[in-house]
């Protein structure tokens, strides 16, 4: 049985591949407070050493993540009180997590890394189940790389547990709004294949290869530019969430890209002319 002190593993390459291992296997991964802690420090880590240009997320014991563990949930006692000004109920139990109270910035949330638009590429790579706050989890990377057995869902809605770590709000964006209300309103489980036909899942591989799939595309990635690379990406994320038209996504693309064309992309067109790269092959 795992620790609290070991709940989140986390391991980096010279190369900038780092990997952030939920070991919490005799919980199926399930994240409780102390967990949520590690993991939101982990990605900040992450963020924040410029040695490392690529995360990875992954859980052992052939699971993913279970989502908050529910054995907190239980222990959690709540009673109303009418003493407030506006008559409000209010909240009187324990917090599930210490820094989840409210939504300011990028604090924690719940289950840890939930409000970050985290600044670097992200990998989950998923096997098990991926369910709850665990599918809440993974939809904080860019790329989802399934094993093919993996199961996605919203299994807390038949527990009566809103998804309060973004699964409102990412699944929707990845998806599409039919899509992912048919996932949050019956709670099913959605195996692999499926999530590749609605774009949850990016790439299927056998049993037990998930890990070493997402390590060989990060590998990929540390090829390429990195400034122009995170830039298109955070780009990407600007349209999706924070564009207030069309017009503005467009001023922010070129804006930001203009900015790059200088540091990267005119290195990058000599070498093209000098036949580097050329028919799709890496530079």
């Amino acid at each position: 049985m795992s620790s609290s002190e070991n709940s989140v593993e986390v391991s980096k390459t010279q190369e900038g591949i780092t990997t952030i291992t939920l070991n919490r296997p005799h919980r199926r991964n399930a994240i409780d407070h102390s967990t949520a802690e590690k993991l939101y420090h982990a990605i900040l880590d992450f963020e924040n050493d410029e040695t490392q240009k690529v995360g990875i997320l992954y859980g052992t014991g052939g699971t993913f993540c279970a989502g908050f563990d529910l054995h907190e949930v239980a222990k959690a006692s709540t009673s109303a009180t009418q003493g407030s000004e506006d008559g409000e109920r209010q909240y009187k139990g324990p917090r599930f997590n210490v820094e989840a109270d409210r939504v300011q910035g990028r604090n924690a949330g719940p289950i840890g890394p939930s409000r970050l638009q985290v600044r670097k590429p992200l990998i989950s790579a998923v096997a098990g189940y991926a369910v709850a706050g665990g599918l809440e989890l993974s939809l904080i990377a860019d790329i989802r790389v399934a094993e093919d057995n993996a199961i996605f869902g919203v299994f807390c809605r038949r527990f009566g547990v809103p998804l309060i770590d973004g699964g409102t709000v990412r699944l929707q964006a990845i998806v599409g709004l039919g899509r992912a209300l048919d996932m949050i309103l019956t709670g099913r489980a959605v195996t692999a294949q499926e999530g590749l036909q609605m774009g949850l899942v990016n790439r299927i591989v056998g049993k037990g290869e998930a890990l070493a799939e997402a390590t060989k595309i990060a590998s990929q990635l540390l090829a390429f530019p990195q400034i122009c690379m995170n830039v298109d990406r955070a780009s990407c994320y600007y349209a999706a969430y924070d564009a207030t038209s069309f017009e503005d996504a467009l001023k922010n693309e070129f804006r930001n890209g203009e900015s790059v064309i200088m540091q990267e992309g005119v290195h990058g067109a000599a070498l093209f002319a000098a036949g580097v790269g050329r028919h799709g092959s890496n530079i």
